[in-house]
């Protein structure tokens, strides 16, 4: 059975970066009908915060990424992480390691005025004499001093390290007892049974010492899969500014989950030409093995027209209900079918589509200048009184295609293009030359109040 896992530090919000691991964690698992873990890696106390490991929660429930059992917390596992340091200990797989802080800075002198790398040296390593006092040791793995460390990797195939370039015996536990990262994770993966490892490549540095760690406990390597990162389109480590910012922060923006991880999805992976994918989609199709080597690189115009194609095919009962989110209540507006088709092919997020509405439901009080020059010019004024005049008349006004039909008559009398009425109305309802079709804003305001912004933007104006 397959088990995978995410396990963000809570020292900041959940980004885009991490919420992409997530998905391709939660999609091999789903697809193989295996478990999917969430594991909060909050050890480090002096940067943890509870504010941001519940945002990653609240993250999760909104996209709908569930996850197996309770959620793991490593500042919850101290005991269990406690005894596999004294059993390393005990097998002298793991020392104790008395150097004091000045000795080890001396050291990384020495080493840096040789050009060497700076490494612990190893002094303590078969040391068995008295120790010093006043030192409160640190607990050191015993890693291999020669050779190499082969990861096979799933994306990047077999990764050697020579250990001279990257290994001294690392440290597994702090002076205060506290374990390190790289040791915990070893531990956490091994006894919650995680067998495929999906995380961004910005880890594969760690992987030998993580290997080093399940070799002398006895535990099993799981499948390594390290992601490329995610690049802006400098080529550069995504910024704020690029879109790496908080994952709530793209709700608040007005994207639907669906948009946001069919957008995730496509960074470093495709099936064919491919772009639309339901989460179904996703589980049928997706292999850790099919990610690409390279980066990918952030597009935001793609995350906009995903996100303009689920608001498009969206239902409008789901729509309204999203909407509420941005201040927009829609559920007794008799006109409500009207407004939301009028607006599903021009919004790109949910946001927008909630201030676009908002234009129409709101009488204008302010009209553009540029828009006032070309529109109210020759006889604008008397066109917009004489279809004031055919509206007042006429009766039964409710769909767009009724007042449509009142536009063509006036059209047809006064032998002028749809242009000579079209424009200057639109001023007058909207304030601007932009907006949805206007037989649809007048049915969606009703006859009186399309009468009153007509009457007010020829006052404003004249």
């Amino acid at each position: 059975m397959v088990v995978t896992r995410f396990a963000p530090s809570p020292t900041g919000y959940l980004h885009i970066g991490g919420l992409r691991t997530a998905l391709l964690c939660y999609l091999w698992a789903r697809k193989n009908e295996g478990k999917f873990i969430l594991r909060i890696e909050d050890t480090d106390q002096s940067r943890n915060s509870v504010e941001a490991a519940e945002a990653i929660v609240q993250a999760f429930k909104w996209l709908g990424l569930s996850h197996d059992g309770e959620i793991e917390y490593q500042s919850q596992r101290t005991n269990i992480y406690k005894r596999y340091i004294q059993k390393l200990l005990d097998e002298g797989k793991a020392y104790h390691c008395y150097m004091s802080k000045d000795e080890l800075t001396a050291l990384r002198e020495e080493q840096m005025a040789k050009k060497e790398r700076t490494m612990y040296d190893g002094r303590y390593r078969d040391f068995t004499g008295t120790p010093p006092e006043g030192v409160e040791p640190v607990v050191r793995i015993k890693a291999p001093l020669e050779g190499t460390i082969t990861v096979k990797d799933g994306v990047k195939g077999d990764v050697v390290f020579d250990v001279k370039d990257i290994l001294d015996d690392f440290i597994i536990a702090r002076a205060d007892g506290s374990p390190t990262y790289n040791f915990v994770v070893a531990i956490d993966d091994a006894l919650m049974g995680i067998n495929v490892v999906i995380r961004g490549d910005d880890h594969l540095s760690n992987t030998p010492k993580q290997m080093i760690v399940y070799e002398a406990l006895g535990f099993d390597i799981p499948q390594f899969n390290h992601v490329p990162m995610i690049h802006n389109k400098e080529g550069k480590k995504l910024s704020k500014r690029d879109g790496a910012t908080d994952v709530m922060a793209y709700k608040e923006m007005g994207y639907t989950p669906e948009a946001l991880l069919n957008f995730l999805v496509r960074l470093g992976w495709s099936h064919g030409d491919q772009e639309i994918f339901s989460m179904e989609e996703m589980m049928e199709h997706f292999d850790p093995k099919d990610i690409n080597r390279s980066a990918s690189i952030y597009n935001a115009e793609k995350l906009d027209w995903l996100s303009a194609h689920y608001i498009k095919n969206m239902s409008n009962t789901k729509l309204a209900e999203l909407l509420e989110d941005f201040g927009l209540v829609l559920s007794s507006h008799d006109k409500r079918e009207i407004l939301l088709d009028s607006f599903k092919d021009r919004a790109k997020t949910l946001k927008e589509m909630a201030e676009l509405i908002s234009e129409v439901l709101t009488s204008p009080v302010v009209y553009e200048e540029k828009a006032v020059v070309k529109g109210f010019k020759g006889d604008a004024f008397e066109i917009l009184e004489a279809f004031a005049e055919k509206l007042k008349s006429s009766e039964n006004l409710h769909l767009p295609v009724d007042y449509h039909h009142v536009m063509e008559e006036l059209v047809a009398e006064k032998e002028i293009g749809f242009g000579k009425i079209g424009q200057p109305l639109r001023i007058a309802l909207m304030g601007k030359l932009s907006g949805p079709g206007l037989d649809a804003v007048m049915s969606i305001i009703g006859k009186e109040e399309t009468l009153s912004r007509i009457e007010s933007a020829i006052k404003a104006n004249s």
